[in-house]
């Protein structure tokens, strides 16, 4: 969430970007409890949504109900963020523009 700006936004230069803010869920299912977050706050506009715990289930969810590019991003959870990653997310962001 928002620990990303106070830690490592100041370590890679980034200024401080947009937190989608999730309210707990109960929600039990193959759909993550974070999906439809990213798609309500986005409303239509692009969006990159990187996280240790997408799946297959949330890729399609969002391509069926999110009618603006969006990226959802897996990020090894043992290995965190890596070279890969940003060139992957850099160019998705290219393509987007």
């Amino acid at each position: 969430m928002s620990d990303a700006n106070d830690v490592l936004a100041p370590l890679l230069g980034l200024p401080t970007l947009p937190v989608v803010d999730w309210p707990g869920s109960d929600e039990v299912g193959v759909l993550h409890w974070k999906t439809h977050g990213p798609v309500e706050w986005a409303q239509r506009r692009p969006f990159v949504w990187i996280d240790d715990e997408i799946s297959h289930a949330d890729q399609q969810w969002v391509s069926t109900h999110h009618h603006a590019p969006a990226l959802l991003h897996r990020v090894d959870p043992r290995r965190g963020l890596t070279e890969h990653d940003f060139t992957a997310i850099e160019s998705w962001l290219m393509q987007a523009r």
